[in-house]
């Protein structure tokens, strides 16, 4: 039984796999899922509970599914209780693939030094078709609406887009790094090897939560959201390979006595041909699990400089400054929907990443690849 079949009998890898797919789906596809853009701001609709669909309507009839014109009435200054506005005289049906506001699928770009301008590498496919949504211009807000009346939900999406690839991107900086500097390390040893090993420690005492902090506070002002994380991102990224290179060097070191290694070395092949083309891909297991357990500490990164103001701020979405709301004890108790959201998907994503992470070192496991 090889390992893909194995990693597919494991159901709670497969469970952590097929939502890992339904989130990354969701968060590219983001301007179509969404039923509105992460900005829009609707009249009268701030912090309004998530919108209840109806069925029937006022007298019993069966109408299919529709919502209600809802807007925000007055606040009690007692208790700080808003009053919600329902105008049931005016059904509104809901439906699959509705016209909406006009976006630009697949959009992609990217801002770049030196002045950090934004270069749009791939212009997008124009569309206004959602997934979801109502007929008419009644807003239909399936996770209710934030203080400054934006769409819980479709900020989700959004903010997901940086909270999810965040950890890719770091894997796809650090990870390499760590592989060659590890590998060199490794293969040649004696004096090279001890200088880079004292290196990888000393980048190893840092603690990285504090780092982040620090990071987050000397970054220039003037820079937008997603620089600020892209810079912090790339920094930590040099620093989080240190662990993984010591982990790859001891491994080269007994990788590079097998006989396919010194078969290479006597036919005249350069070190760094062998490093990267013999001895690397012999520890493509330990990389595999590593990376996929290494995400989500890039995803709790970005959810806790977000949480104290430190990483993408407003109006930019994030999962992190989403839940920053959680540090309102009124919002807590008279708007629990703002919270709970943002909350589950990041609980999710971090567990169902340990249990792929899990079942790939089960699957990939030379005792048990046999059996």
């Amino acid at each position: 039984m090889n390992w893909w079949q194995r990693l597919k009998k494991n159901p709670l890898a497969r469970f952590g796999a097929i939502i890992l797919i339904i989130f990354y789906i969701m968060v590219i596809f983001a301007d179509f899922v969404a039923p509105y853009g992460p900005y829009y701001s609707q009249p009268n609709g701030s912090l309004l509970p998530p919108t209840r669909v109806h069925l029937n309507n006022r007298e019993g009839q069966f109408i299919g599914p529709h919502v209600y014109p809802t807007i925000q009435g007055d606040t009690e200054l007692e208790t700080g209780k808003r009053e919600i506005i329902v105008d049931y005289s005016k059904p509104s049906p809901l439906g699959l693939f509705v016209q909406g506001s006009k976006y630009n699928l697949f959009k992609l770009s990217l801002p770049l030094p030196p002045k950090w301008e934004e270069v749009t590498l791939f212009p997008g496919i124009p569309l206004n078709v959602h997934l979801f949504g109502t007929t008419n211009d009644t807003r239909f807000n399936i996770l209710g609406t934030d203080d400054q009346a934006r769409d819980e939900f479709s900020r989700l999406l959004y903010g997901g887009r940086i909270s999810l690839f965040i950890g890719i991107l770091g894997v796809a900086i650090s990870f390499p790094l760590g592989m060659l500097v590890g590998g060199i390390s490794g293969y040649f040893s004696g004096w090279t090897d001890s200088v880079i090993m004292r290196v990888v420690e000393v980048l190893m005492t840092f603690p990285s939560i504090y780092l982040l902090v620090t990071l987050g506070a000397v970054l220039p002002p003037g820079l937008t959201s997603t620089q600020r994380f892209l810079l912090i991102v790339l920094i930590t990224s040099f620093i989080r390979w240190a662990g993984l290179a010591r982990v790859i060097r001891g491994q080269v070191l007994s990788i590079k006595e097998r006989e396919f290694v010194q078969a290479a070395r006597a036919m005249g092949a350069k070190p760094l041909y062998i490093i990267v083309r013999h001895v690397l891909p012999q520890t493509a297991t330990y990389i595999v699990i590593s990376a996929t357990l290494a995400i989500p500490s890039f995803i709790g990164a970005e959810a806790i400089l977000s949480l104290i103001g430190l990483g993408i701020q407003q109006p930019d979405p994030s999962w992190g400054n989403m839940l920053s709301l959680a540090t309102n004890a009124s919002i807590l108790v008279l708007q629990p929907w703002l919270i709970w959201p943002p909350a589950i998907v990041i609980i999710l994503t971090v567990l169902a990443f340990n249990l792929l992470g899990d079942g790939l070192r089960d699957a990939l496991d030379p005792r048990s690849l046999g059996r």
